[in-house]
């Protein structure tokens, strides 16, 4: 007869190649998404393309650009292992250096001939409403021309979908357009982290105290939907929410591979955290103490088709 102690039951768990920045102190790039990503049951792989000791908002930091070699020694270290069959995902964001387009590139190659059908998630970082780009001048040409087309699901800000697309997009129709043109790159999915709405779109207020409204477009192809919440008036530059979004409706997606949905529970849960963060008086996000909101996000916001 088997013995019961010693029958082990193993379970192959998939995993997410997350290849970004990493700072020391606080949220952003891999910080923000790295622990979202095992808090919603997934196993990660952090490639850190750059060490800093904070986020560049604070205006003074320490640390450096990893590069890209370590970035493709890492990844053929992976294939090494012949591990990237587990691969799930590939998920890129912030570039310090254009040649981390190249070894992204190469990482998505070995993902993509170890696991065929691997999603490959990419947010092109390069900056905001307000502040404009904040990276090298080479990079919004490798999003654009490189790392995009070979995307299943992009994650722009508006400022990004207007910088890949060369469109403007005030007014949800504009938005809407501007959404396509990113889908006739190749990507399946679309999804604007952050939009701003003109007043003739926007959405009625909530009764909710903090501030104005922000709003998320996502798109598969074929609908457009639409989420409003609130957004909070931070005194002080809060960094990482655009990673820590695009992280749970990778998530998110992986597990509903229904848009609506996955946007739904995204705006719940970013929301929380953004609340949390506010009520704690503090820049960095509340991503610890309000991690239950990952899981279950304390407040609903219906995803509108438009």
């Amino acid at each position: 007869m088997t013995n019961p102690r010693k029958t082990s039951i193993f379970i192959i768990i998939m995993a997410i190649l997350s290849i970004q920045s990493h700072v020391v102190y606080g949220y952003a790039g891999n910080s923000a998404a790295v622990f979202p990503l095992q808090r919603l049951g997934h196993e990660v792989w952090a490639v850190n393309t750059v060490e800093f000791s904070n986020h560049t908002g604070y205006g003074a930091w320490r640390g450096k650009v990893l590069g890209a070699d370590l970035a493709e020694e890492l990844a053929a270290g992976l294939e090494d292992r012949k591990v990237l069959g587990r691969c799930k995902a590939l998920l890129s964001g912030y570039m310090g250096d254009a040649a981390i387009g190249a070894a992204v590139m190469n990482a998505l190659r070995l993902v993509r001939r170890a696991a065929p059908g691997a999603l490959y998630c990419c947010d092109p970082v390069m900056g905001d409403v307000g502040r404009g780009f904040y990276v090298k001048p080479d990079i919004p040409a490798i999003f654009r021309e490189k790392l995009v087309p070979l995307a299943d699901i992009v994650t722009p800000n508006q400022f990004e979908l207007e910088a890949l697309t060369g469109m403007k997009t005030a007014g949800i129709k504009n938005a809407g357009d501007a959404i396509g043109r990113i889908h006739a790159l190749g990507p399946k999915v679309v999804l604007v982290t952050s939009y701003q709405e003109d007043g003739a779109d926007s959405a009625p207020a909530s009764g909710i105290s903090g501030a104005d409204h922000i709003t998320m477009l996502a798109s598969d192809g074929s609908s457009v939907y639409r989420v409003s919440t609130p957004v909070f008036d931070f005194p002080e530059t809060t960094a990482g929410s655009g990673d820590l979004t695009t992280a749970v409706f990778l998530s998110r997606y992986l597990e509903t591979r229904d848009i609506k949905r996955t946007l739904e529970l995204t705006a719940g849960s970013i929301f929380g955290i953004m609340k949390a963060t506010w009520e704690s008086g503090r820049r960095e996000l509340a991503l610890i103490a309000a991690q239950a909101e990952l899981e279950n996000p304390s407040l609903f916001f219906p995803a509108e088709k438009l």
